[in-house]
């Protein structure tokens, strides 16, 4: 047992549910944070490592959250894709693969494909209205329309996911861009591209494997000490504020909570996950050739990291992101900018649809790396369910109809996998969103706003 933070904790919490609507909505219950209470006035946790009575008498939990948690993934690009060559043909168990979706034949069963879902927002700013349309189920900000209204849903989930873990979520990518994740306005999560950069954070001098005794460094209580005093001015503060500041403080707020939680679980013993373990050290070199990134090493490397990331509990929620929008890389074997091409290149567009079904193979090396590694009598992707997504179907036109939309994992039986769902009706997006969420165990009652407002999720692909 250790002690940690009692009284300004609270104060953090009663902060930020009275200024910060997302915040107390979102707050996560988990097994650890259940196990928590006052001894000697302090707050005191004790951390279970899975017990017999989280199982049947298969070895299997009995639900998520339990003693395997659920994950959630969300794999992005920009500039979407070709419509008429990436819809399967046949629905339901019974499809087959299309040309771009080629790549996903080892992990077809896998991966269930989504059509013919519409974002229902106005198109008003190409690409950005589509990626927080998606993302966020909102228009973007009228006079900053690269920037969301609210936290993307990457971010919805970590805010359930996240606390109980080091990192609430990581985001990474194989090349330098910016990333669609946002905790609202102005407020970006920006990915680590630099895969030995990435080793350092999540493998590096703090990282335990289970059963492994860590030295505690003594500063981080003094640090954690040092965050209780200033609690205490920043309250005064807050009655001083005005609406706008107190919602940027309300941000701060939310900084320094993580930095009190991430110390607090450094001090913790680590999980007792079977399958975790430390990758070998990274030993190639990623450097771009000719101006090109190696985008299928550095993905590589970069899956099989998040993988085990998530396999000894560093982290629940992660976003990789390939490309931004309107992104411009050099893909392999390509004579101009991904984005440039889609506007400019002669149809029918065949580097265009050569990058696309790169993007797609790129996706299935990610399910891959997840389903590789096992986990109690399936695998690590059993207890997932990753998102692949664009922020538009056709980028010559902007288009936010046949939105590209792949889902890897059943989130531990909530989802049906290994299916096709086409919908005829340019059903709105947003219901796939809503379902992701409670797929997470999440109370959710809707998702989006205006026309892209929701309260139903997409039944068909529920269990």
């Amino acid at each position: 047992m250790k002690k940690a933070t009692s009284t300004s904790t609270g104060r953090v919490r009663a902060l930020l549910e009275r200024f910060s609507p997302t915040w107390g909505r979102y707050q996560p219950l988990s097994r650890r944070s259940v196990l928590r209470g006052l001894l000697g006035g302090g707050v005191v946790s004790i951390g279970l490592p899975p017990l017999e009575l989280f199982f049947n008498t298969s070895g299997t939990a009995y639900a998520c959250g339990g003693a395997i948690p659920k994950r959630f993934g969300l794999y992005y690009w920009g500039n979407g894709n070709l419509p008429d060559n990436w819809t399967p043909t046949g629905e339901g168990e019974d499809w087959q693969l299309s040309e771009q979706l080629a790549g996903l034949e080892p992990v077809k069963d896998v991966v269930t494909v989504v059509s013919g879902m519409m974002v229902k927002i106005p198109n008003i700013e190409p690409h950005w209205s589509g990626t927080t349309g998606l993302l966020c189920g909102s228009e973007p900000l009228l006079d900053d329309p690269k920037e969301p209204r609210g936290p993307t849903i990457d971010q919805v989930i970590a805010w359930e996911l996240g606390a109980a873990t080091l990192y609430r979520s990581l985001q990474t990518a194989p090349h330098d861009c910016d990333g669609v994740s946002w905790n609202g306005p102005y407020s970006r999560n920006p990915p680590e591209a630099d895969p030995y950069a990435f080793y350092e954070r999540i493998f590096g001098g703090t990282f335990r494997e289970p059963g492994e005794e860590g030295s505690v460094d003594p500063t981080w209580g003094l640090r954690r000490s040092a965050l209780d005093a200033v609690m205490d001015d920043i309250s005064a503060l807050k009655l001083q504020l005005g609406a706008a500041d107190a919602a940027r403080l309300d941000q701060h707020l939310t900084g320094v909570r993580e930095i009190e939680q991430r110390l607090a679980t450094l001090e913790e013993d680590p999980p007792n996950l079977e399958s975790c373990s430390k990758p070998p050290e990274l030993t190639e070199d990623f450097g771009d050739v000719d101006g090109r990134p190696l985008i299928p090493e550095r993905n590589k490397a970069m899956c099989d990291m998040i993988a085990m990331a998530l396999a000894c509990d560093q982290t629940r929620v992660f976003g990789h992101y390939l490309t931004d929008p309107v992104d411009d890389t050099l893909f392999e074997g390509t004579t101009g900018g991904h984005h440039d091409l889609t506007h400019n290149e002669p149809q029918p567009q065949d580097e265009v649809n050569d990058i696309t079904k790169q993007i797609v193979g790129h996706f299935a090396t990610l399910v891959d790396s997840l389903r590789s590694i096992p986990e109690l009598d399936g695998t690590l992707l059993d207890n997932c369910a990753v998102l692949g997504c664009s922020e538009v179907s056709e980028a010559r036109t902007h288009r936010l109809d046949e939105m590209p939309l792949l889902i890897a994992g059943n989130a531990c039986g909530a989802l049906k996998s290994g299916i096709h769902y086409r919908s005829v009706s340019q059903e709105n997006a947003s219901k796939v969103m809503l379902t992701l969420i409670r797929a997470m165990d999440i109370t959710a009652g809707s998702y989006g706003e205006d026309d892209a407002y929701t309260e139903e999720g997409l039944s068909a692909i529920e269990t």
